[in-house]
C-alpha cells in the first residue's frame, strides 16, 4: 500500500472557461475558418516531471445549423503547467466552452512517497 508522507497527492484538477464569445461577437461565433483559444493553468504545486495531462469538454454551447467540428487538447506541457488549446474550423459557430482537466504526475521529491 503506498500513502503519502504529506498532503499532496501527484493529482491536480480543475475545471475552467475557455472562451464565451456569444455575446461580444467574437469570432468563435461570428467568424469562419481556422480559429483557436488558449487559457494557460498553472498547477497549484509543481511536480517533479511533466505529468499526464487529460482534458475533455465540460460544457460547449454550439450552434447546429451547421456541423460541429472542434479539438480539445493540452500542449505545452511542463511541471508547473500547460495551455489548454481549443479549435474550430470551416463554418461551425461556437457561442462558449468550458473544459475540464486532469493531471497526473511524479511527487516533487522521491521521498514523498513512503511505501509499507
Amino acid at each position: 500500500m503506498k500513502r503519502l508522507r504529506n498532503p499532496r497527492t501527484g493529482i491536480d484538477q480543475g475545471d475552467l472557461v475557455v472562451f464565451s464569445e456569444f455575446d461580444s461577437g467574437g469570432s468563435m461565433w461570428t467568424g469562419e475558418g481556422a480559429r483557436e483559444r488558449r487559457k494557460t493553468v498553472r498547477f497549484s504545486e509543481a511536480f517533479a516531471r511533466p505529468p499526464a495531462v487529460q482534458v475533455s469538454m465540460s460544457m460547449w454551447d454550439m450552434d447546429t445549423s451547421a456541423a460541429v467540428r472542434a479539438e480539445l487538447v493540452a500542449e505545452n506541457i511542463t511541471a508547473t503547467g500547460f495551455d489548454v488549446v481549443f479549435r474550430t474550423w470551416a463554418d461551425s459557430r461556437v457561442a462558449r466552452v468550458r473544459a475540464a482537466w486532469m493531471a497526473i504526475g511524479d511527487m516533487p521529491f522521491e521521498d514523498d512517497w513512503v511505501v509499507d
